[in-house]
This record gives C-alpha cells, structure tokens and sequence, in this order.
C-alpha cells in the first residue's frame, strides 16, 4: 500500500515524528503507571471489602448492588460522551487564540447544572431503584439496599464532573492526572474499610437475620459514606491540574454558538449508545441478584458461600479488566488522538497504520495476562475471598467466573479499540448500532437462559454470556472498520496475537508447575491465606513473566520491543542522569 500525500504532509521532519513517537510512549507509560497504582490499590481496596463483609455473603452482594448503579449511571449518563464525543471537539477549539478558553468555560458550567440536576432526581428515586434492579428480593434486604443507595448515588455527580475535566485535559495533553487521581479515591476508600473493621471487626460467617439485626446506620455511614468521599476527591484533584492549563477558566451560561447542534447530534448517538449498554448491565445485574436470593434459602454455610453472586461476579470484572485498564486503555488514550488529528486530516493510510499498530501492541500484554489469570485462577480469587473459615470455598467460586471471563478479555480490548476508529472520526452511529446490537444479544441470552438453569450458577450463566458477546462484537467491529476504512493490516494483527498466545502458553505451564505444589489448586498452603496467596502469586507471575519475555523472542514477537520501549527509554535516560 502506498503512501498518501496528506501522510507525507502530516510528518514532513522525521526529528518531529520522534518526538512525537517520544512524547506518546512517556505519555503512555505516565497513565500506565498511575492505572497500575489506582488498579492495585482497588485490588487492596476489595479485598479489604471481603475481609469486612465477606465475598459471598449476603451484605457483601446487597452493598455491591448499590454501589454498582452510581459506576453504571455515570457511563450512562457521561461516560460515552465525554470520553469520545468531547475531545475532538476541544482540540478543535484549542486552535483558537484563546485556546478554548470560552468554550471549555461554558462547557464545564453547563455538565456541572446537568449532571447536578440528574444526580438529585436520581437520589430521591433510590427506593424504586433499588426494587426495580433487584430479583424476589425481600423486605429487609430492599431496606439495606436503599439506605446503601441513598448513601452511594451521590456519586453520580462527582463522576461525571471527573469525566468532564479529564477529557479537558487530555484534549490538551495532559493525561496523567487523570489516571492518577483514582488513586486518591482508593486510599480514602481503603482507610475507610480499615476504620470499619477496627470498628466493628471483620465478616464472620452468621445467618442472614443475624447480620441483619446486627447492622446499623453507623455501619451504612461509615461503609458507603467514605466510598463516596473517595470520589468527591478523586473529581476534586482535578481542579490543581485543570487551573495549570492556564486557560482563566470561569463559570459561564449561555451556550448559544458554542456548535452544541453538531456535538449534540454526536451526542446523541453516544446517549443512546451507553444508555442501551448499561441499562443492559443493570438488567443483567437483576438477574445476578437472584443468586443471592438462592443463597439465602441455604443452610448450611459452605454451601452459601459456593455460590458467587453480584460481589463474586464484579470481583472476576475487576481482575479480567485489569491488563485492559493499564495497557490498553492507556495506550489506546493517546493513540485515540492521533486517531482524530489523522481522520480531521482525512489521513486515512495514518489512521489505518495506527489501527494496526495499536492492536499488534495491544497483543503483548492481554495474551500473558489471560494465561496468566486462567493459572492463578484460584489463588488469585483467595486475595478477595475474606479471612472467614468458608474463605477457600468463597475462593473457589470466584475462580470459576474469573475462567469464563478471562477468554473474552483480548476480545474486548480489540473490540473497544476499533470503535475508537469511528469515534475518532466523528462517526458515532456505527458503535451505537454495534453496541444496541450486543445488548440485544446479551439480554436475549441472559433472560432466555436463566429460566432454564439453577439459580444458583446465574452468576456463571452471565459471565458466559459476556464472554460469548465480546466474540459477536469483535466481528462485528472488524467487518465495519473494514469495510469503512480499508485493511489496517489484519493479517499482520492475528500473526502477532497465534505468536504471543504460543508464547504465553509456554509460560502458563511453567506457572501451573510452580503453583500446584504449592496447593494453589486444592486447597493448600497457597491458599491457606491471603498473605500465602500474595507469595504465591508473586512466585508463579515472576516466573510466567520472565519465561513470557524468552518465548516472545525464540516466537519472534518484534512487538514486544515496541511495547516496553517507553520502560527501557525511562531507564536509559535515569541511567545517563545519574
């Protein structure tokens, strides 16, 4: 394929196409870094939830429903259109002499009024809520689950004013403080849940009219209270880096000729979009809830904690999307403008090598991270399964999710970055029709499986269906962004990923040979504990890494220098420095 004469435009200096190389692989390797801080400290902040309240536990599963809705209404409410629809329209703005200046003042006044005003409705609706999203729930589990709500929706707000602000400033640039800020929002979470269990001690197993006599408004402050301070101040730290763009920026009203038609109808398609996939999610959820409802007709406290509800469900969400959270989303982030510059240039062949570029890169880590997951499965699952005697078996439940859900994982990594292709272009009705599409699958599947299996295993059931769906997705992503824009070198993506994969698979069984002596598949030492499962994790993962790194090379995986270039440039130049 040959070169286009707006590509030879687009990169006339070879020095400034280094630079530029340059300045997105230390931006890359910047929001890495805070990714992997903020997602290990989650990872302390949930397993420290287990240790309060339990995995598998009914507590655990009404907390997890309330909490979930503020996460899942902001990605309805903001999260597609400020992450995708906003950004090209702000650097379109930032050419201006002000530097949009005027707009982005008039912009963030007018997400503070809207969200604020959808945020309250949303509050004062907590009780219908927590009833319509939930399945044969009883009386006192609704009354726990409101009081966590109206507790938990309030978060709505802070979200999405964090969405605004960090979509201004990347648009500008500056991409670190928005992945760093989580990391302020997990250690208020963490002190919290340390408070609480200095406070009232740590989740042993007990009857569900037990722990719902025992329970008080101090517990429900104390818990849902801090995790929603944690997120006023994950949108607050935001204003320092915001005022340091220089912009003077002020409250302002009227939004007449900011171009709010153009954005609008772009929003538009993005509105629907998130609203079809998260109330998907929500609908899915409901269906979950019915696992801890089966639970509750159990006696016998093993068995109660062999069935995974919406906490165990969320906590194989959370590991599996980890590897997708610091590499791709990362990486994906900066490329994403580039993307954009490129298609408002009509620079198609650049965006097309970007497409593929991005994707072979992609390829390195979610190929070590899903072998490595199925590997560590169990002992991984022991890390969040609480210090009760049923932890074991709590473990064990979570890693039959964490199984079915890691196969779909570089599924939804490559599926998320072709959208981007169409969302860069401005191009907002393709995603829609793909996600409307998925959620009508997922939802078709869900409710007309459900009927047909235990209730018990609806948490299996759906995180199958996940699975199935980032299939359906991927394909269907890939046929469009081919037939829209052209071959973004497919062959080229799927020889890097059969070479990564082989070459991960021989690290797996490296790992699987470390880890299963050491019980971390029975039972044993591995995960007699949470300190035990730590040493264990770090043996085997060490191990599986370091046997990675030769099998990409002996397989010949030329990505893999690309992807740790922004690690090996940093260490150079702290080496040259001292």
């Amino acid at each position: 394929m040959t070169e286009t004469p707006q590509a030879e435009q687009a990169n006339p200096d070879p020095k400034d196409a280094s630079r530029s190389r340059s300045l997105a692989a230390k931006a890359s390797a910047l929001m890495a870094a805070g990714t992997i801080v903020s997602r290990v400290l989650g990872f302390v902040r949930t397993s420290l939830l287990a240790v309060a309240i339990g995995s598998t536990a009914l507590v655990a599963d009404v907390f997890e429903t309330a909490n979930t809705i503020p996460n899942v209404i902001y990605m309805l409410l903001a999260g597609g259109v400020f992450n995708v629809v906003l950004v090209p329209q702000i650097i379109k703005q930032a050419k201006k002499a002000d530097r949009g200046a005027d707009y982005t003042s008039r912009l963030i006044t007018l997400a503070a009024l809207l969200i604020g005003a959808f945020t309250i409705a949303i509050t004062l609706l907590a009780a219908p809520i927590i009833d319509g999203l939930t399945l044969n729930w009883a009386g006192p589990k609704l009354a726990l689950g409101t009081a966590f709500a109206l507790w938990t929706l309030p978060q709505i707000f802070f979200y999405g004013m964090y969405a605004v602000i960090g979509q201004v400033l990347n648009a500008h640039g500056r991409f670190g403080a928005y992945m760093w800020a989580p990391v302020a929002n997990n250690i208020i979470a963490i002190g919290f849940i340390l408070f609480y269990i200095v406070m009232f001690g740590p989740y042993v197993v007990m009857p569900d009219t037990q722990q719902f006599s025992e329970w008080t408004t101090t517990h429900t402050i104390v818990l849902a209270g801090g995790h929603t301070l944690g997120i006023l101040v994950q949108a607050v730290v935001l204003l320092w880096p915001l005022k340091r763009l220089g912009l003077g920026l002020k409250p302002k009203f009227g939004w007449k000729g900011m171009g709010l038609r153009h954005t609008g109808r772009l929003a538009g398609f993005t509105i629907v979009t998130m609203m079809v996939g998260n109330i998907s999610n929500l609908m899915i959820n409901r269906l979950v809830t019915g696992a801890t409802e089966a639970r509750s007709q159990l006696d016998d406290p093993f068995e109660q904690a062999a069935i995974p509800g919406l906490q165990a469900l969320n906590i194989g969400q959370l590991i599996t999307v980890l590897p997708h959270s610091v590499f791709v989303l990362s990486i994906a982030t900066v490329l994403f403008n580039h993307l954009a510059r490129s298609m408002q240039d009509e620079d198609l062949e650049t965006a097309r090598r970007t497409t593929g570029s991005g994707l072979r890169t992609f390829a390195v880590p979610m190929m070590i991270s899903v072998v490595g997951i199925i590997v560590l499965a169990p002992t991984v699952a022991r890390l969040f399964a609480s210090t009760a005697d049923t932890a074991i078996v709590s473990a064990h439940a979570i890693a039959q999710i964490l199984l079915i859900l890691a196969l779909g994982m570089p599924l939804r990594s490559a599926h998320f970055y072709l959208l981007r292709v169409f969302y860069a272009a401005e191009n907002a009705m393709i995603p829609m029709v793909v996600q409307v599409g998925a959620a009508a699958l997922s939802l078709s599947l869900a409710y007309g499986i459900a009927p047909l299996v235990p209730p018990e295993t609806l948490a299996h059931l759906i995180a199958l269906v996940f699975t199935v769906v980032h299939v359906f997705q991927l394909a269907l992503t890939h046929m469009l962004v081919k037939r829209v824009y052209g071959d973004y070198g497919v062959k080229a993506v799927i020889s890097t990923y059969v070479r990564t994969g082989w070459a991960a698979i021989a690290a797996g069984i490296f790992g699987f040979a470390l880890l299963y002596p050491l019980g971390g598949y029975t039972g044993g030492w591995a995960m007699s504990s949470i300190p035990n499962a730590v040493i264990a994790c770090g043996l085997a993962g060490t191990v599986m890494v370091a046997v990675y790194l030769v099998a990409c090379r002996i397989f010949d995986v030329t990505e893999l220098q690309q992807f740790l270039n922004p690690i090996t440039n940093r260490l150079k130049r702290k080496t040259n420095t001292e």
